[in-house]
Order: C-alpha cells, then structure tokens, then sequence
C-alpha cells in the first residue's frame, strides 16, 4: 500500500506532549526503597478538583539484546505481585543519580544475564501503566555481543535472580509468544515488538543511545 504524503504528515503529528494540570494538594501515604504512593488533587475542566492516586517511581532502563543469528536474550524472573514466572527483559531501576540510561542498561545486562555489548541504540520509550504509576522506562537495542568471563563478573545474584534463567530465542518465535498471549511483561513485549518493527529497515532508523527522552 502505498502512503501518500499527506498520511505522512497527519502521522507525524500524532505524538505525546507534555502537559501538566494544577495539583491543590498532595497526600503521601507511603514511602519505600523504591516507590511512593501518593494522592494528588488535580484541578479538571469547568474547575472541578478530582482526587488521583498513583505511585511515584525512579523510572527503568532495559535492553534487547540480539544476536547475530537473530536471537533474543530473555530471562525468567520470578514476580511476586503477578504470582508468576515472567519471561523479561534484562532490566533495572534508574538508582544512580546521572548516570546516563544507556550505561546502566549495560550494566544490568551484564549484571542480570553476564554479556556485554559493542552496539547501542534507543529501542522505544514507555509509560508502563500511566493510569496508576509514572514509571518511564527506556529499551535499549543491544548488539555485537560478548560473553564476559566469569572471572570478571563479580555481580552476585541474590533473592528472586538466584538461578534464573537465561535462554536465547529467536525473535520470530518471541513475537509469536508476545501475540500468542505466553509472553506478559510489559518491557519485553514493547521491545520484541518494537525490535521486530524496526528489523524491517535493519535498524536503520532507530534513535542514536543518547537521543533525549521527550
């Protein structure tokens, strides 16, 4: 099908702006290691006020590593609030105060699945449930992959990441669990989707691994 330069156009336009309403109040109720639950009170339209809770987090990186034979590295972590084993992404919270995304997602791909990588670029950008939390998180595509010795790696696995697992799929397959409902967690369906979108121009027209979040 071929697309006219007007569809172009009216494409373009369709973006996410930044916006914020007055808040008139704010109640916390809860402050954790990670996240904050809190209740806002917003100004609507025709001046009513509306009360909106949500939970305040640091925000997360993670990484599509792919390999030359087109493969995905995922891992299966256990997550307790889902009471589930979920295939994922390696990924982590934004912990270090001004540490660029992309070199804390390299450090959770080689902490979480022990690889490192010569190529990076931004994958997708998302909100991962922006009803009720405003987590962001980055996807990174990760490529020209390398072991890392185990005499270099140091990370010691602790709680759920004790014996998790890590298994290459190829991504025609990782698609097919995504829309065949086996494949759950957020970041890894985006960036499984996202990666086998991109695939179409050989990843040519992915964002550089700086590119500022909008």
């Amino acid at each position: 099908m071929k697309i006219s330069s007007r569809d172009q156009r009216e494409a373009a336009a369709i973006r996410d702006t930044p916006e914020s309403w007055d808040v008139v109040a704010t109640s916390t109720h809860f402050e954790g290691y990670v996240i904050d639950v809190v209740t806002d009170t917003v100004r609507m339209p025709r001046d009513e006020t509306a009360d909106r809770d949500y939970i305040r987090h640091p925000g997360s990186v993670g990484v599509l590593a792919l390999d030359p034979e087109g493969r995905v590295l995922l891992i299966r972590q256990y997550r307790h609030p889902a009471r589930r084993l979920l295939w994922e992404l390696p990924a982590g919270i934004r912990d270090v105060e001004g540490e660029p995304l992309v070199d804390g997602a390299a450090r959770e791909l080689a902490e979480e699945a022990g690889y490192r990588a010569a190529t990076w670029h931004t994958l997708v950008d998302l909100l991962t449930s922006p009803g009720c939390s405003d987590e962001r998180i980055r996807i990174f595509l990760a490529r020209d992959l390398e072991k890392i010795p185990d005499e270099e790696n140091s990370f010691e696995h602790r709680h759920e990441e004790i014996d998790m697992l890590v298994e290459w799929v190829p991504l025609d397959d990782a698609v097919r669990g995504v829309v065949g409902g086996k494949i759950h967690n957020s970041a890894a369906v985006a960036g499984i989707l996202a990666a086998y979108a991109a695939a179409a121009d050989g990843f040519a027209g992915l964002r550089p691994a700086d590119a500022p979040e909008e």
